[in-house]
Parts: C-alpha cells; sequence; structure tokens
C-alpha cells in the first residue's frame, strides 16, 4: 500500500495536534465537589471511646458524611451495617445540638 508524504504529513499532523502540555479539562474535577458534612459528635459511633483518647481519630467520608472513629479496627464494624452507624450520628447530633447538621 503506497501513502503520498503529503498524506502521511496530514495524517502525522492530525495525530499529534490533540497531544499538549496540558492535561485534558474533566468535566467531573471542573464541577465543585459536594461538601462533606462534618462529624458532630466527639466519640467513636462504634465503640463509644473518646474521640483522642487512642491517638488520633480516623477518618473516613461515607455518602458525604464525615465519620470518625476511635481507631482504624472500628472501620469494619462500620461497614457491615453504616446505615445503624450513620442513625447513630444523626441521633447524637441531635441530642447535643439543636443546630445539627441534617444527615442524609
Amino acid at each position: 500500500m503506497k501513502f503520498s508524504i503529503p498524506t502521511l504529513a496530514v495524517a502525522a499532523i492530525a495525530a499529534f495536534s490533540s497531544c499538549s502540555d496540558q492535561p485534558a479539562a474533566s468535566p467531573v474535577a471542573d464541577a465543585e465537589a459536594p461538601a462533606v458534612k462534618p462529624y458532630p459528635i466527639d466519640f467513636c459511633v462504634v465503640s463509644g471511646e473518646k474521640l483522642g483518647s487512642m491517638g488520633e481519630p480516623h477518618v473516613i467520608t461515607h455518602k458525604g458524611v464525615e465519620v470518625r472513629f476511635c481507631c482504624d479496627h472500628c472501620v469494619p464494624t462500620f461497614e457491615k451495617d453504616p446505615s445503624k452507624y450513620i442513625a447513630k450520628i444523626k441521633a447524637g447530633a441531635t441530642a447535643e445540638s439543636s443546630d445539627a447538621v441534617e444527615m442524609p
């Protein structure tokens, strides 16, 4: 199969014209990330231990809600039934403050 030099030049220009030093903009990256609801209570929702009593709390985000644990060993227990613990967080927030953050 024979190609002429102008045809190859056009193909090469077309192939490399999309290359640039700047990454392509991502529509997801450009959109604002949803706000994470802060953890409203001062104890581990799984063990009941005061946060900080066992070192720095272990923090995860579950469906837009920040969840803090006394240690990383509580995370698997939370992950077995997250809705149970999210309900406890919501109840704790309501009990501690009338200005509580609304949880999903």
